[in-house]
């Protein structure tokens, strides 16, 4: 059978197939996107379960003119191939310089909204939406939005929002975790094809057209006609929800039926208010693995496209992730008012074994950052000590939530996995804002292990703080240096020396601390003697340390795998200005003043010369001029 996939370079081209031909370019489109992640990595599971709602999406309608905005954008592999990327796709998904895993503006015109965080798409909708009714432009805009997605408060917000406006708005439910017993299906079905015909909703809009214009006699018939129709569909669908928010509701349909996707597409369609379909799909779909295990599969590394099994490096050491989830679950054995929360990750924060060792002190509360920051506000109010453990970049979601923690000085620790570059997901989940901007809030502890071993203690310091701590650490393996049982708490605000030299201190934190040893090494052996710092602390910084060294010698180098605007850097800086030290010489080393690209880790600290060549370099080149 000749392939299809070849012959579709645009959302025009798949208009042209023939309806047989759909469900085998489907199967296509499955087959390729299972063979570059198992290369690549990715977003496996997501994309695989709505292969047939995308196809069903750019069939019915005409991208880019009508809008399609993907929620967070885990699913759009099939959204990419489907619209021009196909042989950029197949040759550097997720690589640097390559497509990016998610939809991205400056890719394609068919990428209506940058995305990678949840919960943003019906807001964003909306936007265009009411810009487009400004604008007096005709065209269709659809949210794609997931259930876990639809945990997050902006998404109510969004939908609040739109049911009030009413525009012309479709947002498509994507569910694929919720089931529907087999007769309640055949009957929402009947429910949902009936609703969506244009005969029956030109007679519903007629109907309450005339009602309307009756007196009270005619606005109690509406009422109670609408009452009627909300009662028989509430009866057999859960659309009573988006009904109270002003939407018509319409499902739940089978997403993986594409003659029923499309028949209910194109009626909804012609609507001209705000509609929202409900979609049941199977995460994972067409690849057992990834069935079976839907959340191995959601972001998985490369693996073995025969058994589904990861590839690992055999003898790595423990990822940080690892180490900091067997640390909660020690110190929570230890100390009963430890409690673990997480915001959907409790795979990728390492809770999943704390979570079956401690059930009544585990909490996963969704996608919903600022809940989940609040909440440990409460816990820590009553005497527990919370952890939330969350990718630095989603706690950027709770930043007023984190405000109210530090105004009340309350022990809630903010455990800041992925911070740093995490890279092949890209500039929005590069944790590299932290720093930044946590410092600035008074009251917090801010900090940063060298290895896993410190991390350890770390945790151990945050957990006997009487008030906020954020304890940020990387994505990835650690050192491999042994780890010690007895966890003691480290003096606050206090640094350690690594190496003493007499040209000038590298003041490094966190990641940066072996690479900076490693580099005052190859500086050593070139006659430039430096000292180095694991400063362990970014707030509060240790004054008295960053003080003498910086009379000593005249001259500090500091480093940090963070945005250079505010970091630790500019903390050193403000320190010296405070003590009016005017003749010290200082270069901060860092991430620049722009959102970083996606690629591996290693390949973005040698691009932005935070490795050890290039720390020694930026080191050798300024102090070529002293």
């Amino acid at each position: 059978m000749t392939s299809i996939l070849p012959s579709i370079d645009s959302p025009d081209d798949l208009k042209k197939l023939a309806d047989a031909d759909l469900e085998a370019l489907a199967a296509e489109l499955r087959e390729v996107i299972i063979d570059v992640c198992s290369l690549n990595g990715g977003h496996l599971a997501p994309s695989l379960g709505v292969v047939e709602l995308t196809l069903a999406l750019h069939r019915v309608f005409k991208s880019p003119t009508d809008r399609i905005i993907w929620d967070v954008g885990h699913q759009a592999y099939a959204h990419k191939l489907l619209t021009g990327r196909r042989e950029k796709f197949a040759a550097s998904l997720r690589k640097l310089g390559g497509i990016s895993g998610f939809p991205k503006r400056s890719e394609s015109s068919h990428d209506a909204f940058d995305t990678g965080h949840s919960s943003t798409s019906i807001s964003a909708a909306l936007g265009f939406a009411a810009a487009r009714d400004l604008k007096k432009e005709r065209n269709k805009v659809i949210a794609v939005i997931g259930d876990g997605s639809m945990t997050g408060g902006l998404a109510y917000e969004g939908l609040n929002n739109a049911g009030h406006l009413n525009k012309d708005l479709i947002v498509i439910l994507n569910d694929n975790e919720m089931s529907i017993a087999e007769n309640v299906g055949a009957l929402s079905g009947f429910l949902s094809r009936t609703m969506t015909s244009e005969f029956v909703h030109k007679i519903k809009k007629e109907v309450e057209g005339f009602l309307k214009g009756l007196d009270s006699i005619g606005q109690s018939a509406l009422h109670i006609a609408r009452k009627a129709e909300e009662s028989l569909k509430g009866l057999f669908t859960p659309g009573m929800l988006f009904q109270a928010f002003g939407f018509e509701y319409i499902g739940p349909i089978d997403g993986h039926d594409l003659p029923r996707l499309i028949h209910t597409l194109e009626g909804v369609k012609r609507f001209d208010e705000a509609v929202l379909v409900h979609v049941l799909t199977r995460k994972g779909k067409g690849y057992r693995p990834a069935e079976e295990n839907p959340s191995l599969f959601h972001g998985v590394g490369p693996f073995d496209r025969e058994t589904g099994k990861v590839r690992s490096s055999k003898g790595a050491p423990s990822s940080y992730t690892a180490i900091f989830g067997d640390t909660m679950k020690k110190l929570a054995s230890e100390e009963e008012r430890v409690i673990a929360i997480t915001a959907a990750m409790p795979d990728g924060t390492g809770l999943t074994g704390f979570s079956r060792e401690f059930p009544d002190r585990f909490f996963d509360v969704g996608i919903s950052e600022q809940h989940a920051v609040t909440f440990a506000a409460g816990l820590a109010a009553e005497g527990l000590r919370p952890v939330f453990a969350v990718y630095s970049t989603f706690l950027q979601r709770a930043y007023d939530e984190i405000f109210d923690v530090c105004l009340q000085k309350l022990p809630v620790v903010f455990a800041l996995d992925r911070a740093g570059v995490v890279g092949n997901d890209g500039p929005t989940h590069h944790g590299l804002f932290d720093l930044s901007y946590l410092r600035t809030f008074p009251n917090i502890t801010v900090m940063a292990p060298k290895d896993e071993n410190e991390l350890r203690h770390m945790l151990a310091t945050a957990l006997e703080s009487e008030g906020p701590v954020a304890l940020r650490y990387p994505r990835g393996n650690g050192y491999g240096v042994p780890l010690e049982q007895q966890l003691t708490p480290l003096a606050v605000g206090k640094g350690e020396v690594l190496r003493l030299g007499d040209r000038g201190a590298i003041l490094s934190v966190g990641t940066m601390v072996y690479p900076a040893l490693e580099a005052a090494d190859r500086l050593a052996a070139e006659g430039l003697s430096l000292s180095v710092v694991n400063a362990r602390f970014i707030k509060p910084l240790d004054r008295e340390l960053i003080l003498k060294l910086a009379a000593t010698s005249g001259v500090l180098i500091t480093v940090e795998e963070n945005a250079i605007e505010g970091g630790f850097g500019s903390a050193v800086l403000e320190l010296l200005e405070e003590e009016v030290m005017d003749g010290v010489r200082v270069r901060r080393l860092g991430f620049p003043d722009q959102y970083i690209e996606q690629g591996e880790q290693g390949e973005l600290r040698t691009m932005y010369r935070l490795d050890a060549e290039g720390i020694a370099a930026s080191i050798r080149e300024f102090l070529g001029g002293s």
